[in-house]
C-alpha cells in the first residue's frame, strides 16, 4: 500500500464505495477508522516524510496527533486531485507561489496537484523541470506532481521525461507563455506518437486565433475590448485544434 501514493488513493475511494453501496456492511465507526489509517499514510508521503519504499507503522504514527475530530455523522472523502493548476512559479510569483497555494489547496480539501508548465522561465527541459520538483519538496504543503512543456524545438527533451514521477506531457496548440506553442505538424506528430505517458492537449488552433486577432486589430487598434477575447479565442478555433489531437491520438 505505501510503496506507491496512487495505491493510498484507491484504497479510500474502495472504501466510499463500499460505504455508498452497502452502508449497513460496515459500522460507521469502522469505515471512519479505514479512512483515517488512509489519511495517516498520506500525511507521511508528503515531502519530508514520504520516500519510496519505505513502510510506516500506522499504529504508532495515528497517536502523535494533536487534535482528534469526531466526524460522526458526517461525509468523509478522499482528499480532491487537482490535475491542472497554475502556481506561477518560478518567475511570476508575485500573482502566486508554491507555498501559498498548496496552502490554501490543503485547506480546500485538495491534497494532490498537478501544475503546468508555463512558468517563466517555461519547463521545457529536464533541468527546468527538476528545479520544480526540488522546490516543491522544500515548500509544498500537499502532493504534487508537473507537468513537462512541449515547444515546437525540445522533442529530445520531452521523450526524457520520467514517467514514474512525472503526470505528462503538456502541449499547448495555441499561442501561450513564452516560447510553448506547438503547431509544427512533425512535432505534433513526433509527441502524439513516441511520448509514454499522457498527453494533456490545450486546444486553440493558431491560425484562427491570429486572423481573428487581426480582424479586432484592425478595427480597434491596441485598444481591443476584452470582452472580445473570447470571439478571439473561439469555437471555431477549439473545434479544429481539439479535432486534430484526436486525430493524432487515433493514429
Amino acid at each position: 500500500l505505501w510503496k506507491d501514493p496512487r495505491n493510498v488513493y484507491k484504497q479510500q475511494m474502495k472504501y466510499l464505495q463500499h460505504a455508498i453501496e452497502k452502508p449497513y456492511d460496515m459500522s460507521a465507526r469502522d469505515y471512519m477508522n479505514r479512512v483515517r489509517t488512509c489519511f495517516d499514510l498520506m500525511k507521511y508521503m508528503q515531502p519530508p516524510h514520504y520516500k519510496k519504499g519505505t513502510a510506516f507503522d500506522v499504529s504508532t504514527r495515528w497517536e502523535e496527533v494533536d487534535k482528534e475530530i469526531d466526524a460522526t455523522g458526517k461525509w468523509i472523502i478522499p482528499g480532491i486531485i487537482d490535475d491542472r493548476v497554475h502556481f506561477r512559479e518560478p518567475g511570476l510569483t508575485h500573482k502566486a507561489e508554491l507555498k501559498t497555494e498548496s496552502r490554501a489547496a490543503v485547506a480546500g480539501g485538495v491534497t494532490t496537484y498537478m501544475e503546468m508548465p508555463n512558468t517563466k522561465p517555461n519547463a521545457l527541459t529536464q533541468e527546468l523541470l527538476q528545479d520544480k520538483y526540488d522546490r516543491a519538496a522544500e515548500v509544498s504543503m500537499a502532493n504534487y506532481s508537473f507537468f513537462m512543456g512541449a515547444s515546437n524545438d525540445n522533442i529530445e527533451e520531452v521523450l526524457k521525461t520520467n514517467t514514474e514521477n512525472v503526470c505528462g506531457i503538456k502541449v499547448f496548440m495555441g499561442s501561450s507563455t513564452g516560447n510553448m506553442l506547438v503547431d509544427n505538424a512533425q512535432t505534433l506528430e513526433n509527441i502524439f506518437s513516441n511520448a509514454p505517458m499522457l498527453v494533456a492537449t490545450h486546444c486553440e488552433d493558431e491560425a484562427t486565433i491570429t486572423a481573428n486577432f487581426e480582424a479586432a486589430k484592425a478595427k480597434y487598434g491596441d485598444n481591443i475590448p476584452v470582452e472580445l477575447h473570447p470571439e478571439i479565442r473561439n469555437v471555431e478555433g477549439c473545434l479544429i485544434s481539439s479535432s486534430l489531437a484526436v486525430d493524432l491520438a487515433k493514429k
